[in-house]
């Protein structure tokens, strides 16, 4: 192994270390953010008919009730990918190779298995599951469409996110940066290029965000292996003789699984509020489609200093280093509430004006989106301590707090309050639900935060 890049997890300043790994990561999430601010743009803009009638309130709809089943496609890899990087990160700080080599092995198998079950479910769900949330008429066609495309295409996000993974569990985010942002700008410019026909292509609407988001993910998972196979010394893949290994599959989804069904969990909690907000008025989905768009473009950044502490975390608590774990989490903490706070203040202070970037030409999207924005935008406050509690659980081997919380947020209070307050004042108080299930994850957190604390992180070495 290189020393200099094995080491730096364990002897550069904590600051620079955070900066070093997590700038690249945050870069390449925003560009993702307004990736999919811009396709949002785009379909927006969508017109349908034999009159060219705007469909871009149902066409944003459409996006809005796939949405919940690509967040359960991502869970998975995403979940696997939280275990492999956890296991090979402490592997490589207890200087453990064989099993820094079989983490990474197991996971692209799995990361495999994950792309066959949701192409089965892209061919043969995609239209109920639209359905299900009461999408009609083109927003079950534009729906079904493109959950069928990303489900049935999406070897090329399982490959990306198991590639990207083994690059950052070796500290190498400056790589994961370039493949991301590759993928990032070959969809903002197929993006029109394929939904309005332009350049001599078909015009495809919704699909062709699709088949545009999918071939942006299949040319980054390509790169990934690129540059994994290039400088990624401390991995070398090889599958020859390779048989998967129940016992470390294990020990991935004890660290996963919780990571999975927190995701999972969102999902079911996207689908049940489109399926209430649809009941209360069908534009209010667009809007929280809208929210769901605007929002990346401040938690992207703080999921990429996740991304950037679990290896860190995990490196220091394998190579036994209790003071650089403490100063990597309140530093995490820090940078993270700055930019949640950045968005609350946004969200604020100017709804109106980033509603109107998506121009569907409907005034409702401005009449129901302004007051929802405003409401949803408390959670920001609290939010960025539970976001990094949780990845903190993640990387050091607790992560079933982490699951308890989120269980507790999604469907022990925010569902049914988010039900209750939709009976008593409909669309002006269902938005509320937001910032009471944040209140009760953050006090949830904090007691877990301190018996993590006691129990695990000052029984540390520090050496």
């Amino acid at each position: 192994m290189e020393n200099s890049k094995e080491n730096k997890m364990g002897t550069m300043p904590v600051s620079k270390l955070l900066i070093n790994m997590a700038l690249p990561m945050i870069i390449s999430m925003l560009v993702q953010a307004c990736y999919n601010i811009v396709d949002s743009i785009f379909v927006a803009k969508i017109k349908d008919g034999v009159d060219g009638a705007n469909a871009g309130t149902a066409a944003l709809n459409a996006v809005g009730m796939a949405f919940p089943f690509q967040m359960l496609l991502i869970a998975f890899g995403t979940g696997t990918c939280v275990g492999v990087n956890a296991l090979l990160s402490k592997a490589l700080g207890e200087k453990n190779d064989k099993r820094v080599q079989d983490s990474a092995r197991n996971g692209v198998f799995l990361s495999f298995c994950n792309f066959i079950l949701f192409f089965l479910v892209g061919l043969f769900l995609a239209p109920f599951l639209i359905k299900s949330q009461g999408g009609s008429g083109l927003t079950l066609k534009y729906g079904s469409q493109y959950l069928r495309i990303v489900c049935m295409a999406s070897i090329g996000i399982y490959t990306q996110l198991i590639f990207e993974r083994l690059l950052q569990s070796t500290g190498r985010t400056l790589c994961t940066m370039f493949t991301q942002l590759t993928g990032a700008i070959i969809n903002i410019i197929l993006d029109p290029i394929l939904i309005f026909g332009l350049c001599g292509m078909p015009e495809m609407k919704v699909a062709g965000a699709a088949i545009a988001t999918v071939i942006g993910q299949i040319c980054a998972g390509i790169l990934a292996i690129i540059l994994n196979q290039k400088y990624n010394k401390e991995v070398r893949l090889s599958f020859k003789k390779f048989k998967p290994n129940p016992e470390l599959i294990k020990a991935i989804y004890v660290i996963g699984i919780p990571s999975i069904v927190m995701q999972a969990i969102g999902s079911v909690m996207t689908f049940t509020m489109n399926k209430l907000l649809t009941g209360l008025n069908p534009d209010s989905v667009a809007v929280f489609t809208v929210y769901f768009k605007l929002q990346s473009l401040f938690f992207m950044p703080v999921f990429g200093l996740n991304n950037a502490m679990i290896p860190m975390l995990s490196y220091n608590y394998g190579a036994q280093k209790r003071s650089r774990m403490v100063k990597i989490i309140k530093l995490t903490m820090l940078y993270a509430f700055c930019f949640l706070l950045v968005g609350f203040s946004l969200f604020e202070l100017i709804p109106d004006k980033l509603l109107k970037i998506f121009d569907t030409g409907d005034a409702s999207l401005i009449t129901l989106g302004v007051p929802a924005l405003k409401i949803i935008a408390f959670h920001y406050l609290l939010a960025w301590f539970c976001i990094i509690g949780g990845t903190v659980f993640q990387a050091i081997g607790t992560s079933w707090y982490s699951l308890v919380v989120s269980v507790a947020r999604q469907l022990v209070v925010l569902l049914p309050a988010a039900y209750i307050l939709s009976r008593i004042g409909g669309l002006k108080l269902i938005w509320w639900c937001f910032p009471i299930a944040e209140l009760m994850s953050v006090i949830m957190s904090t007691i877990f935060f301190i018996i993590t604390y006691k129990t695990v992180i000052v029984k540390v070495a520090d050496n």
